[in-house]
């Protein structure tokens, strides 16, 4: 067995296991600090997997659980639609049922409230340090100001208030407005089919997650980050003061290990005595070309009946959204591609070829109360950053730099409290 060893040493030797959004703004905040640093990914490149579908939703207003108030019964009620938000495969299998019991209990409205509060607190940190690093590098990665969430009915608004109150409590700037108020804020809602009003969140509301990605990777290139592709992490054994990382065959030897590799998460953390109630939920999105663009939307959206996102990326239109709970495989369900297609329709019909869109799904790893893991797992000079779910990406540099400052020993600038592995201790 070989050993490698990381050149050049600064102040500390880390590794990052992920190529992803969350492991390249690891890298990112460790090497601005001062460490040398080395991302470890499976692929052959950064954001191959879960950053590649990436919904293009970069907004404060949208990190909120997915496990709202009244889930079991949406669930169920999904279950015989052809039309539905959520897809429930029901094989017998206990882990889910195990998993999913967790998760739906986590819909409880203090439980709810208690973790929307600490998703925002990381989501609206991470909004202030974008806006600093795209300011300092002078970043373009397609990104486009304001969100805007869309009710169908009188009933949605009115169930509206608590969650309006909740995000007043944590500070996200929001404005109610009625159905001509949200046709006047996005023109392209114009023809749209039968609007009762908007939420709109006047912050950035979208952008290229795998653009993005891939320009932080030619900035940390720049600092001097290795990048080892197509290299698959085994195990993560503590070694006296350092870290032993198995990598097909090799031994990467290191001062410190930051987990952050999603889905394989859960597995390698095991044998460090960490049991996470980590769970892969199969998403989708639909990407579309523009085809007239004076109909087109020029802002995020978000239908507040199915649960679908619509970012605006460029000269393309991305729908992302369907949960689809116990696939394991790589598979199309028919039921979320009508789903996506059928909000494209009612929405914005004539912007873009949707029946020609390009579909991809994959797994996005979630906790059950989907609350992001971040900090040190309590094996020595072991750390994660994981969880992050739906939302990760407006989270993604709030968490890094709460990691950057742990490993360093600095206290972070926000509350951790909810965000760290003493949850599960």
């Amino acid at each position: 067995m070989r050993t490698i060893v990381i050149q050049q040493q600064t102040q500390k030797q880390i590794v990052v296991i992920g190529g992803g959004v969350m492991g390249v703004c690891s890298a990112y905040f460790l090497a601005e600090a001062g460490h040398q640093v080395a991302v470890v990914e499976q692929r052959s490149n950064v954001a191959e997997q879960s950053t590649l579908g990436n919904s293009g939703i970069l907004s404060a207003g949208a990190a909120l659980p997915w496990a709202v108030p009244g889930m079991r019964r949406k669930i169920l009620a999904g279950m015989f639609n052809q039309e539905a938000p959520n897809v429930l495969n029901a094989r017998f299998d206990p882990t889910l049922w195990r998993w999913m019991r967790r998760w739906m209990a986590e819909s409880e409205i203090q439980r709810f409230r208690s973790h929307t509060h600490q998703m925002q607190r990381l989501a609206s940190y991470s909004q202030d340090l974008l806006e600093q690093i795209q300011q300092h590098f002078q970043l373009d990665f397609e990104q486009s100001p304001g969100l805007l969430r869309l009710f169908r009915s009188e009933a949605e608004l009115a169930a509206l208030a608590p969650t309006r109150e909740l995000l007043t409590e944590c500070g996200v700037a929001h404005q109610l407005l009625d159905e001509a108020g949200a046709r006047l804020q996005e023109p392209a809602l114009a023809s749209a089919g039968k609007l009762a009003g908007g939420l709109y969140f006047p912050d950035l509301g979208s952008g290229n997650c795998t653009l993005f990605t891939k320009q932080l990777k030619a900035i940390l290139q720049g600092l001097g980050v290795q990048f080892h592709f197509d290299s698959k992490v085994s195990a993560i054994v503590p070694q006296g003061a350092q870290v032993a990382l198995h990598i097909d065959g090799n031994v990467l030897l290191a001062d410190a290990v930051v987990c952050a590799t999603g889905g394989a998460s859960a597995q390698l953390l095991k044998p460090l005595g960490l049991r996470l109630p980590l769970h892969a939920i199969k998403t989708y999105t639909a990407t579309a070309t523009v085809k007239n663009y004076e109909v087109a939307p020029r802002m995020a959206m978000l239908d507040g009946s199915y649960q679908v996102t619509m970012a605006r990326i460029g000269d393309r239109i991305r729908l992302a959204g369907i949960a689809e709970f116990g696939a394991q495989d790589m598979t199309f369900d028919d039921k979320a591609m009508r789903t996506l297609l059928k909000v494209a329709h009612d929405w914005f019909p004539d912007a873009a070829n949707f029946n020609s869109a390009s579909f991809w799904c994959g797994h996005t790893p979630m906790l059950a109360d989907e609350v992001p893991l971040v900090g040190h797992t309590g094996a020595s000079n072991v750390f994660v950053n994981i969880g992050h779910g739906g939302s990760g990406w407006s989270m993604a540099l709030g968490a890094a730099k709460v990691l950057a400052d742990q490993v360093d020993g600095r206290a972070p600038e926000i509350d951790l409290d909810g965000l760290t592995v003493a949850r599960y201790r």
